[in-house]
């Protein structure tokens, strides 16, 4: 429903965006589109941006329950603080929206799964080269210093996509996500008009393949390089050049700006509709193209080709391990 106020004016729709555990690309994508920001400012007013405005969380606290009609939640849950303001926006918010690989599906920091806490703290604080550190001290939940007790957001054990701590309306992937898929959001959301189905991902239903330049690969392949290792790429399919390219386990929406740039697609849109998880789905596409002839081969070549392949989860899951099915390493602890 639309509010009507004084007059035959239109009471403004009011917006909240909220940078949680991403590297802030996303904030500046929504400054990305341009001049359109003033349509958004005329149909809506901004009542929450940290990044951009003097807006505290007591503020956010104070305001009425789904006061908020939508929130464009960016990054993922790394720490308490994180799913603190998740929880709250979430109450605050009529419609609570992904914004972004790292909200919809972990991002790159949920790479940070191949490990726990410890290591990570152990690596970053005690074994960086460039981190003096003779104390070997690492980040503590709660100091008490002379002028009272200092305190940290909990770091946690694992990074989790925003839909795994609170209910969310509508996913708007990219890392960070397209200027058009971006203004497209906008009007959708603030037309007035009916909105999506809730659970909606606001992006295209097909493939990175179905923008792409080049032809779809039919061509066998018999090996697997990285980029930097072809002496010349071609003007042709990646796959068919035995480079690995998402674009078929990706969904659409970028209009294949990577390929474009001369660059395989990584996967940043995400999860195509109807795929439980990208690097599944990517590895069964890239099955079909393996140049297997015989029964026999298949162990050996198997071994071969996956023994190309540098970094297995960063290839395939860069910006989904959170969301994937099997979404963390499992690590054994001594009893």
């Amino acid at each position: 429903e639309i509010a009507r106020g004084e007059g035959d004016n239109l009471m403004k729709k009011k917006l909240a965006f909220y940078w949680a555990s991403s590297c802030g690309g996303c904030e500046v994508a929504v400054l990305d589109i341009n001049e359109k920001i003033l349509e958004v400012i005329e149909k809506a007013d901004i009542v929450f941006w940290p990044v951009a405005m003097d807006t505290k969380y007591k503020d956010v606290e104070r305001m009425e329950n789904r006061s908020i009609d939508f929130c464009f939640f960016n990054g993922a849950i790394r720490t308490s603080e994180n799913e603190e303001l998740a929880k709250l926006l979430r109450k605050k918010s009529k419609y609570m929206i992904a914004f972004g690989a790292c909200a919809c599906y972990g991002g790159i920091p949920g790479l940070a799964n191949l490990f726990d806490k410890d290591e990570i703290f152990k690596e970053i604080y005690i074994k960086n080269p460039s981190t003096p550190n003779p104390k070997r001290a690492v980040p503590k939940e709660k100091v008490r210093v002379k002028e009272g007790d200092l305190e940290l957001p909990k770091f946690y054990d694992v990074v989790k996509t925003l839909d795994q701590v609170v209910e969310v309306d509508y996913y708007i992937p990219g890392c960070p996500p397209p200027v058009k898929i971006i203004e497209e959001a906008f009007d959708k959301l603030l037309n007035g008009k009916e909105l999506p189905p809730k659970g909606s991902v606001l992006a295209p239903m097909k493939s990175v393949c179905d923008e792409c330049i080049f032809e779809k690969s039919k061509k066998k392949i018999s090996g697997i390089k990285r980029i930097h290792e072809i002496d010349r790429v071609e003007n042709k399919c990646f796959l068919e050049q035995g480079i690995i390219c998402m674009g078929p386990a990706t969904r659409a929406g970028c209009g294949a700006a990577c390929i474009k740039a001369g660059m395989p697609c990584t996967g940043c849109m995400g999860l195509l509709p109807n795929s439980r998880d990208q690097g599944a789905k990517m590895i069964s596409a890239l099955a079909s193209i393996l140049g297997i002839e015989e029964e026999e081969e298949d162990e050996r070549k198997s071994k071969e080709l996956i023994d190309q392949i540098v970094d297995l989860v960063g290839t395939f899951y860069k910006y989904s391990l959170p969301a994937a099915i099997i979404n963390r390493r499992v690590i054994k602890r001594r009893r």
